[in-house]
């Protein structure tokens, strides 16, 4: 797992200590991610699959895509498609990602890298393997997050953030058992590149095996874990948690997540989870396909403005420029 690794923790900042008043956040569920296939034919874990929407708000959708050890001439991406209402973050751990839209962003992603589509009012976008891992195959493992707009953004023009694994925010757990990469939003002081509409936190960690990691948490987010590797508990309760789990949390100041002591041998690095959180907008949501907007009728006028062409059209491929890797 390259993402972003760090030598020495001890270098880094660290998780400050809750107040002794703060209240632990209790488990409310455990769900189990089912497996499917998107875009060309490349593996998912839907993350959010059979959750009640309020609880996740202000996402809408996850998907972890692989971890699959391609064969040269395997991997795969999608097609062009549309999208409108909502921003879409794609988050690559290992592997290479190209992106293009109709509006002129994207670039390649790598190992730690984000791209952050705000598909605002609409936009056409394709996501596919360079053709040199095409050609080679290799190991491709990511995630791909939906976050919800409010009703006033939803048709705000389109935009593109390039996030260099470079400027993630790092830290670690007050006992230095645990990397903390803030992709978005602001955990323990230390925030992430990511700029977003609605206020949210994003954060991928690894915590090592018999590590604990309590995170301050605003009391006004929700908040999810999902676990990509490993074996762990979270919770007050310690409520036990393995690959590809998510656990909703209810409410309060903090978060509780520790990783077991003994691993699978090949979960050796520990638990490693994605932690998110965010305000709920607490809006109607009227979701079908690539378009999540506030009603029925915003939906049907998504699909007739993208058959008739307005959210903009394919760009041939090397038209578009963007910050390579």
């Amino acid at each position: 797992m390259p993402a972003v690794s760090v030598a020495d923790l001890t270098v880094l900042p660290r998780v400050p200590a809750v107040a002794p008043a703060a209240v632990q956040r209790k488990v409310r569920s455990v769900t189990s991610a089912p497996s499917g296939f998107e875009g060309e034919g490349f593996p998912v874990k839907r993350a959010f699959a059979g959750v009640d929407l309020r609880d996740l708000d202000p996402f809408i959708h996850m998907d972890e895509m692989g971890a699959v050890e391609y064969a040269p001439g395997e991997p795969k991406g999608t097609p062009w498609h549309p999208h409108r209402g909502f921003e879409t973050v794609t988050y690559i751990i290992d592997g290479i990602f190209d992106h293009q839209d109709s509006f002129g962003g994207g670039g390649t992603i790598t190992d730690g890298d984000t791209q952050w589509m705000t598909a605002g009012s609409g936009i056409l976008h394709i996501e596919a393997p360079p053709e040199h891992l095409v050609v080679s195959g290799g190991l491709f493992h990511g995630f791909q997050l939906w976050v919800n707009l409010p009703k006033v953004d939803k048709l705000k023009a389109p935009a593109y953030q390039d996030l260099r694994s470079s400027e993630v925010g790092l830290l670690t757990s007050a006992d230095g058992g645990s990397l903390l990469r803030v992709i978005a939003g602001e955990v323990g002081g230390v925030a992430g590149p990511g700029s977003t509409h609605t206020p949210m936190a994003m954060v991928h960690a690894t915590v090592a095996p018999g590590g604990e990691l309590t995170l301050p948490w605003r009391r006004d987010f929700n908040a999810l874990v999902y676990v990509m590797s490993g074996d762990g508990f979270v919770g007050p309760d310690q409520t036990p948690v393995g690959p590809g789990q998510l656990a909703v949390f209810g409410p309060g100041d903090a978060l509780q997540i520790s990783s077991a002591r003994t691993q699978q041998e090949r979960y050796a690095a520990g638990l490693d989870v994605v932690v998110l959180g965010g305000l709920p907008i607490r809006e109607p949501v009227a979701w079908a396909g690539p378009f999540v907007m506030n009603t029925e009728a915003e939906v049907r006028k998504a699909f007739e403005d993208y058959q008739a062409g307005r959210l903009g059209q394919p760009v041939p491929h090397g038209d578009v420029g963007g910050a390579s890797a």
